[in-house]
């Protein structure tokens, strides 16, 4: 098989009839070789959303001018859209603190394939995850954070974060509260892991709610950031049974396997441009 590159399309807009058939006839008359394809209507919102994979063996002209012909097909069909080679990957910068269990998960999965993604920093308020950071090779940042210094703080981070070119930031047990303004500058670029199924349980503690209030099933979500703390947009849950004899130390070590699961896999999600927002919440294009 020769050598072809592979691009990503996600695209979304109000659903009409023909749609599908609009964006598919201009690939085929531009010699896409579509391998793969998912879309959803949601009959709630009145929006399309569709996610196709295809590659450039057989296109007619070159990716920038087939870019160019999206652009004008989407416009009277007001549509939006993401398009990228599959070779370029998203540059990730985690933002953790003292805990490290997802930070593991993240770069162990990275140096392993099997997330699509570049890890380029890691800042953080604590030195606690230093040594972890450089072993791997990842440049650490320690952003200490004060009681009048979150303004300074938050702008070092963001300056870091254009600094390395991230596209996303990824809240790895990162335990402080980003500022209004932040989450805006990083909308729909930052995903936060929490550590409980929401929307139970929200804010400090949330094992220790669970606790007390007599759960059967303990979770984690990872969601989209946005200014109203822990109701961004629900990207993935994990779940796992627990009865009476749990205490609150036994459900915190085994939510800790089920926050880095569930942040992982939001990443991958993310990273191969399988999320669509929806209002308040996400389409999983799988």
């Amino acid at each position: 098989m020769s050598q072809t590159n592979q691009y990503i399309l996600t695209w979304q807009c109000p659903d009409s009839s023909g749609v599908l058939a609009k964006v598919t006839q201009s690939l085929f008359e531009h010699g896409a070789f579509i391998t793969e394809t998912s879309q959803y209507s949601d009959p709630y919102s009145d929006t399309f959303f569709s996610r196709i994979v295809f590659d450039d063996r057989d296109l007619t002209v070159p990716i920038e001018e087939f870019s160019d012909a999206i652009d004008q097909l989407a416009k009277p069909l007001s549509i939006s859209y993401q398009l990228r080679n599959k070779k370029d990957v998203p540059n990730i910068v985690v933002a953790v603190s003292k805990d490290d269990h997802c930070l593991v998960s993240l770069l162990t999965k990275w140096k392993a394939g099997v997330l699509p993604i570049n890890i380029v920093a890691v800042v953080s308020n604590h030195r606690d995850c230093q040594a972890l950071s450089e072993w791997h090779g990842v440049p650490f940042h320690h952003l200490p954070m004060g009681k009048d210094n979150k303004p300074q703080q938050e702008a070092d981070m963001l300056k870091l974060f254009a600094d390395y070119n991230g596209d996303l930031l990824v809240l790895a047990r990162y335990m402080q509260i980003l500022s209004d303004d932040m989450c805006e500058k990083l909308q729909g670029r930052a995903i936060n892991i929490h550590h409980s199924f929401l929307p139970s349980f929200k804010g400090a503690r949330p094992y220790h709610q669970a606790h007390a209030r007599g759960v059967k099933v303990i979770g984690a979500t990872a969601h989209y950031v946005t200014a109203d703390l822990d109701e961004g947009p629900i990207i993935v849950q994990e779940v796992k049974p627990i009865n009476h004899t749990y205490t609150i130390e036994q459900m915190v070590h085994l939510g800790h396997d089920l926050e880095a699961t569930a942040l992982s896999h939001a990443v991958r999600l993310h990273a191969e441009q399988r999320i669509c927002l929806n209002g308040d919440k996400t389409v999983i294009l799988a």
